[in-house]
């Protein structure tokens, strides 16, 4: 094999086809080295159970690292129950502290299998982390699935809808210029439109919504309505993603988050938690972190407590 070819040359997103993956490695393809990474990393989430088991039976060490986790860890994130259990059975160590202490056997009793594997007596889930757990699955199945790309949210602890309009000196907005934008957003002006948001009291705070824009997610916006408080800043961009934002006390503190990500290498323990339990839930991660406690999605997708108009302003700037 050349240097351009490694044995792995053509695989892209499938790694299924387990007598593909034997011929490949009988042939002198790299157990332990893909495209930068590691072939067992891969198939823990891309792959069947045999390919799995095959690779294992190759590597030299099936709890080898590939940015600070193993390929078990990469199953039980993604939810890939077999190939967790096929990782188990090659003789993968459920039990090995890994990102923010987690292990892959702990994470995995917080999620929807938690008898994925025989836990020892020395592990389990604290009561904070069983309480975590059960109201992801709450907030997750009240706030249902809905389409978002292209809604921007401001989730706001301990405010309700009258605070947040003062402070962000709303006023209300027309019923000619709401009937407009809600039958088709995309055809009004994007300034006028951008100006347009619901505000929503919930248990915990409140919701700022804008089913059609960026609005309430900008540093202007964030740091008004979170002096004194926290604030979680959400927008489901439909050309890169989710992209999250944090304020706390009238000032923005973290940007390019990624609400509904996986967990990260440099996140802490509640970070890796909450990132597992709200994977692919951008809307219920964004609030649970300012602890909202919705009850059903209207504060997001409508009709809210009442729209408002913002003054005009430069809301990048703060």
């Amino acid at each position: 094999m050349t240097a351009q070819d490694d044995g792995w040359s053509g695989m892209g997103w499938d790694w299924t086809d387990v007598d593909d993956i034997r011929q490949r490695l009988d042939r002198g393809a790299d157990p332990e080295a893909w495209s930068g990474g590691r072939p067992l990393h891969r198939a823990a989430v891309l792959g069947s159970v045999e390919v799995v088991a095959e690779i294992s039976r190759r590597v030299a060490d099936v709890d080898a690292l590939e940015n600070g986790v193993t390929a078990l860890w990469e199953a039980v994130v993604s939810r890939k129950t077999d190939n967790a259990r096929a990782l188990a059975a090659a003789g993968a160590n459920p039990w090995a502290e890994s990102i923010g202490g987690w292990s892959p056997g702990r994470l995995s009793l917080a999620g929807p299998t938690p008898d994925l594997f025989t836990v020892p007596s020395s592990q389990g889930l604290t009561d904070a982390e069983h309480a975590a757990a059960e109201e992801a699955r709450r907030l997750i199945g009240v706030l249902g699935g809905f389409y978002y790309d292209g809604t921007g949210l401001a989730c706001v602890r301990e405010i309700g809808t009258a605070e947040a309009i003062r402070r962000l000196e709303a006023i209300p907005a027309l019923d000619n210029d709401i009937e407009e934008l809600l039958e088709d957003p995309f055809a009004c002006d994007t300034d006028e439109s951008l100006q347009i948001a619901g505000v929503t009291s919930v248990p915990g705070g409140c919701v700022v919504t804008q089913p059609w824009g960026y609005a309430p997610q900008m540093p202007g916006v964030l740091a008004r309505l979170s002096v004194g408080t926290v604030c979680y800043g959400m927008y489901a961009n439909p050309k890169s993603g989710n992209q999250g934002s944090i304020a706390r006390d009238g000032a923005v503190i973290a940007g390019d988050l990624h609400p509904g990500g996986g967990p990260n290498e440099d996140d802490n323990s509640e970070e890796v938690l909450a990132s597992y339990l709200y994977q692919h839930n951008a809307v219920a991660y964004s609030c649970s972190y300012a602890r909202l406690r919705l009850t059903e999605a209207r504060a997001v997708i409508g009709p809210p407590d009442q729209w408002v108009q913002l003054p005009p302003r430069d809301y990048w700037n703060y």
